[in-house]
């Protein structure tokens, strides 16, 4: 899939399909990648979160962009999503820290656990998710968990996404078991940095994968070979 996607991004960023062409069907794109439908749809879906695509039903998938600006993950884009969760997540933890029950704690040790050995996307996305929202229920304020829960389907879109073009499972697990240690030790300080260098490099991930492929960019002096 993340051959199929590189492709296609490419020949969207190079302006071989220009805004507002039309790519070629699924059935064609199939034949000339030689790759299977399931696989050719995930690459189709990963370019309409990245805002290059839109898919028209009965019409097809149509070019809206260039370049990748601000991925977009259910309802809210990846901008407006980080900037949310920084203001919310970060004290949450730090609150987590100070308030949490014995019965918190053994419940987000044994969803680090399961997340730690699980191997399908899929399931480790759903306990992602889970994960987050049980910090919040630990924090002990059924507001905190509210807003996770009314941005939850776009947390689980957005790790879909690293997960699958930027391999941020098992560093994610070391981050998460992170957070746990923190709360485990009742330090509101080093739970308010573990979930802060968490948002730290789900940023940087999704930096890197808005910036592969572009083409590169002239650097002033240069001479013409």
């Amino acid at each position: 899939m993340e051959a199929v996607l590189t492709h296609l991004r490419g020949a969207i960023e190079r302006g071989e399909y220009a805004i507002g062409d039309k790519l070629p069907s699924e059935a064609e794109l199939c034949r000339t990648l030689e790759v299977s439908r399931p696989v050719l749809r995930e690459a189709l879906r990963a370019l309409q979160t990245m805002g290059l695509t839109v898919s028209r039903t009965g019409k097809g998938t149509f070019v809206i962009a260039g370049a990748v600006e601000d991925p977009t993950f259910g309802d809210y884009s990846a901008s407006h999503l980080l900037e949310v969760r920084r203001h919310i997540e970060i004290p949450v933890a730090g609150y987590a820290a100070q308030r949490r029950t014995p019965e918190d704690l053994d419940h987000l040790l044994h969803l680090l656990e399961r997340m730690e050995q699980e191997t399908d996307t899929t399931s480790w996305v759903a306990l992602d998710t889970l994960f987050h929202l049980s910090v919040a229920q630990a924090a002990q304020n059924p507001v905190f968990r509210r807003v996770i829960e009314e941005i939850r389907d776009a947390l689980a879109r957005q790790s879909a996404f690293l997960n699958e073009l930027g391999d941020r499972r098992e560093q994610s697990n070391r981050e998460h078991r992170a957070i746990v240690e923190a709360l485990t030790d009742g330090s509101e300080h080093d739970a308010v940095a573990a979930m802060s260098h968490h948002l730290d490099r789900v940023e940087k991930t999704l930096t890197d994968i808005v910036r592969a492929a572009r083409p590169a960019q002239p650097t002033d002096g240069g001479t013409e070979a």
